[in-house]
């Protein structure tokens, strides 16, 4: 008699469990992701720091889950690239080519905005499908666009610079969305001023009356302070997101790599340096090392932070060459503001986690793939009209069959500055970095190029003519559209168009490079080697000019030294060149005196001996060695204008 009532309890369970274990199998599991954008880092960097066990978190996402170097694609800048990486599409479909834009109406410089961009972002396809998903300054997420989530526009931490914060309602819901979140994060947003001195010891090495100065992004430890507070707020809003929110998709960007490689990359395990250099060693040489190390740092807090299933994602949008000092000793006290010319083309991605075969390693990834896989790993079908492919081989995820396009509509540019303070606290911070120059804004110049490394000349050529219907003596343009003409077969109206910029800027080493390739294609061989080495006398580094030129002659120098004594010169003013680059500038002009007793007809001494005058403060004597270089090569325009800004400035 006692034993049914037992039995039937024991029995019920049973069933229960059973039921349990029906739903549990056939609901599927949940799928988190988190994207981790660390701007700037570069692969090698990683390796040579993680093999000096000083990466722990990326050494362990190495062992136990897949990585590869990341292609990305020119233009190398942020905003145009980390929007490539959240679209899946090239430039010239999502509209983004620059870091600035101009208001159609007021002819005003903006920075880029979310209303510029063309086509649809993961956050806006991942929020369609029902997923929830976070988004934290992302760049040109400004607007805050209405999402299944929430987004933190990129232009949070600028507001902060600024006593009064936000202007109103209106300004915190562009920031924000929705706009209620701010008063949760608003304990979280870092200010510069909040970075004290004994938190900054681990980057650099100051005193306290560094730190009093008043901030400026022309300043290089208040700009710094900026890139540390502003990386502390977003790593620190995302960990609050992830674990408060619990979204399906977290998706952070960081700046501080770039900007503390764009301020100090020049001293990273630099030796032998003078003068002023060294004195920057001594406050800033370790800093950019210390920033890695912090990254790695923040990887690690992310990693913490997952749970069974999540999937890790980190990545750059381009790598950043560091140690190197520039090639012109006269360009010295500008190499903090290094602008794109230092970046490189392959960035790092690693994926750890769910889903993620271990000890695997990508095959040559690009940054078009990041797009379709995340949508795979977010259990999503990709689209046809993203040319990425799948990182599947190192997943163990199935890819749903593609649909052929998640856009339902075009969406239209609309430049518009809703917060001018803002706006030129963003302008002041990219001018500081060197992004701005007088031909800015670029960002049509930027996407005719795209459409010329896409092959589309046609659409190319016409981006270019209408820019110089626009500015006629942009010499630039001119060589560039030289350059289109010549890949349409074109020569006779490329060469035109090439002898037009030459005038208009002779110092142009693309005018010399596209006129050397028409030479080249039509069999021209003397004529373009003449043209290749005009192009290297004013611009040494121009990698194109050295590729034909050792494609063409087994050597990639434009110059080749006439016997021993002028080789041994030349030896010497590389040397001299190297000691000035590093701040000896006695040592340096020691070896300029050697190598002129060698060859005293050879220009680039006195080049040199000009550079070093110039930086040692002895303008008239930069000024005699320019003349005496002109006397030996009178028809060379970099000696013309160099002495002309000289003769200048000593006039006024």
């Amino acid at each position: 008699m006692t034993s049914t009532p037992n039995l039937t309890c024991r029995l019920l369970t049973a069933v229960v469990a059973m039921s349990l274990v029906a739903c549990t199998s056939d609901a599927p599991a949940r799928r988190r992701i988190i994207v981790l954008g660390l701007d700037g880092v570069d692969p090698a960097v990683v390796d040579q720091l993680m093999s000096e066990d000083k990466l722990p978190n990326f050494a362990r996402m190495r062992r136990e889950g897949t990585y590869g170097r990341l292609a990305s694609s020119m233009p190398l800048l942020s905003p145009v690239v980390w929007t490539t990486i959240a679209t899946g599409k090239s430039p010239s479909e999502h509209g983004i080519a620059h870091f600035v834009a101009v208001n159609e109406k007021t002819g005003e410089q903006l920075p880029v905005t979310s209303r510029m961009r063309r086509v649809r972002a993961l956050w806006n396809i991942l929020s369609e499908s029902g997923r929830s998903v976070d988004v934290v300054g992302w760049w040109a997420t400004w607007p805050a666009e209405k999402v299944n989530g929430v987004v933190v526009s990129d232009h949070l931490c600028y507001h902060f610079l600024f006593e009064d914060g936000f202007a109103g309602p209106k300004d915190l819901a562009a920031i924000v969305w929705p706009p209620q979140l701010f008063d949760e994060i608003k304990g979280l947003i870092r200010r510069p001023a909040d970075v004290t001195q004994a938190q900054a010891s681990r980057f650099v090495r100051v005193d306290q009356q560094d730190f009093d100065r008043p901030f400026s992004f022309d300043d290089d430890l208040g700009h710094f302070r900026w890139a540390l507070a502003t990386a502390e707020t977003y790593a620190g809003i995302g960990l609050h997101l992830w674990k408060a929110k619990s979204p399906d998709v977290l998706m952070v960007y960081i700046e501080a790599p770039d900007s503390t490689s764009h301020l100090f990359g020049h001293l990273f395990r630099s030796t032998g340096l003078g003068g002023e250099l060294e004195v920057q060693r001594q406050r800033y040489g370790d800093t950019v090392e210390a920033m890695y190390r912090y990254a790695d740092d923040v990887v690690g807090s992310f990693i913490a932070a997952m749970d069974d299933d999540t999937t890790l994602v980190v990545l750059s949008d381009h790598g950043f060459q560091l140690g190197v000092l520039p090639e012109d000793p006269s360009k010295l006290r500008d190499m903090r503001r290094v602008s794109e010319a230092f970046h490189r083309l392959h960035g790092i991605l690693y994926l750890y986690g769910k889903h993620v075969k271990p000890g695997t390693r990508l095959d040559r990834p690009e940054i078009f793939d990041i797009a379709p896989t995340l949508l795979t790993l977010a259990g999503l079908p990709s689209a046809r009209d993203m040319p990425g492919k799948l990182l599947t081989t190192a997943l163990t995820v199935e890819p749903l069959e593609p649909v052929a396009t998640y856009e339902t509509t075009t969406a239209s540019a609309q430049p518009a500055a809703e917060s001018a303070e803002v706006d030129g606290a963003v302008l002041e911070h990219l001018r500081a970095l060197g992004y701005l120059d007088t031909e800015s804004p670029r960002g049509n110049r930027n996407m005719a190029a795209v459409l010329f490394q896409e092959g589309k000349y046609d659409e190319a050529a016409k981006a270019y003519e209408t820019l110089l219907k626009q500015k006629p003596d942009d010499g630039g343009l001119r060589a560039s559209l030289g350059g289109v003409y010549g890949a349409l077969g074109r020569y006779d109206d490329a060469l035109a168009q090439l002898s037009q910029a030459e005038k208009l800027a002779p110092l142009n080493p693309e005018t010399y490079y596209n006129r050397g390739l028409i030479y080249e294609r039509r069999g021209e061989k003397q004529k373009a080697v003449d043209e290749y080495n005009r192009g290297l006398r004013y611009d040494p580094r121009y990698q194109p000019t050295r590729a034909a030129l050792a494609r063409l002659t087994g050597s990639s120098e434009g110059y080749r030294p006439n016997g021993a004594a002028e080789r041994a010169a030349l030896q010497l003013a590389q040397r001299a060149s190297d000691l000035a680059r590093k701040g000896n500038y006695g040592a340096a002009t020691q070896k300029l005196d050697e190598a002129e007793r060698l060859a005293p007809q050879l220009a680039l001494i006195y080049q040199y001996r000009s550079n070093v005058a110039f930086l040692r403060g002895d303008r008239q004597a930069a000024i005699a060695a320019l003349e005496k270089a002109l006397e030996i090569e009178p028809d060379n325009e970099l000696f013309k204008q160099n002495l002309e800004r000289l003769e200048k400035d000593r006039g006024s």
